[in-house]
């Protein structure tokens, strides 16, 4: 659950686009839904309604055609980077829904497709062999949110709904690995979390890291 705010006006976006890291080329995202099993305190979405001019909190899901739909309108406008399942929520929250797009993607584009994620796949989706079915559908990459260097300071941060949300966000990555996803592991740069030990994580793991800065909401 997450802090509610009153939606404004403006339509929500399902889909929307920001520069890359190197400002030369824009990425696609898609925003499919705001539900999350995390509430991590810095979180953008306690603050803001969205990003740049772009509304990312949405009223309810939106259907796989409606996804399809505004994704037909934008796909050839640009050269994009990559096509990024990254919104107000967690995507695997609606993993069904990122496979059946992702097949739709592939099946008219040759973009790569990425998965922003908390890692806790496995926990959202029981029983199912997530790492495996994202890697079948067409995912390319996997950049999981690992906000803690250890299980206390996951749970201070991220205030997980599971229980051992942690460990399952290690055996996620792990299977992504085995999967042969192309996998990194991302940290924000906020007090509690000791970005040295996660790097070493990541190391240990054999996985890519990448430091995000954090961005104060407070304006």
């Amino acid at each position: 659950m997450f802090l509610k705010m009153p939606l404004t006006n403006r339509k929500s976006s399902i889909v929307y686009w920001l520069p890359n890291e190197n400002h030369k080329r824009y990425s696609l995202y898609l925003n499919i839904t705001n539900r999350c099993c995390n509430n991590c305190y810095f979180c953008f979405r306690k603050f803001k309604d969205g990003i740049r001019e772009f509304t990312l909190r949405l009223r309810r899901d939106p259907s796989f055609r409606e996804i399809v739909g505004e994704l037909q309108k934008v796909l050839r406008r640009k050269d994009w980077s990559e096509i990024v399942f990254c919104g107000f929520g967690e995507p695997l929250e609606r993993m069904d829904c990122v496979l059946e797009v992702t097949r739709w993607i592939k099946k008219y584009s040759e973009k790569a497709v990425r998965v922003d994620t908390n890692g806790q796949g496995y926990l959202l989706n029981s029983g199912e062999e997530v790492a495996m079915k994202l890697k079948s559908a067409g995912v390319d990459k996997l950049s999981v949110s690992l906000n803690g260097h250890d299980k206390a300071t996951y749970n201070q941060v991220c205030k997980p709904e599971f229980e051992y949300a942690f460990e399952r966000v290690l055996e996620f990555i792990e299977e992504a690995k085995k999967a042969d996803l192309e996998t990194e592991i991302t940290a924000v740069t906020i007090p509690e979390v000791d970005i040295p030990k996660v790097r070493e994580l990541s190391e240990r793991i054999g996985v890519g890291f990448r430091v995000r800065a954090y961005i104060p909401c407070f304006w």
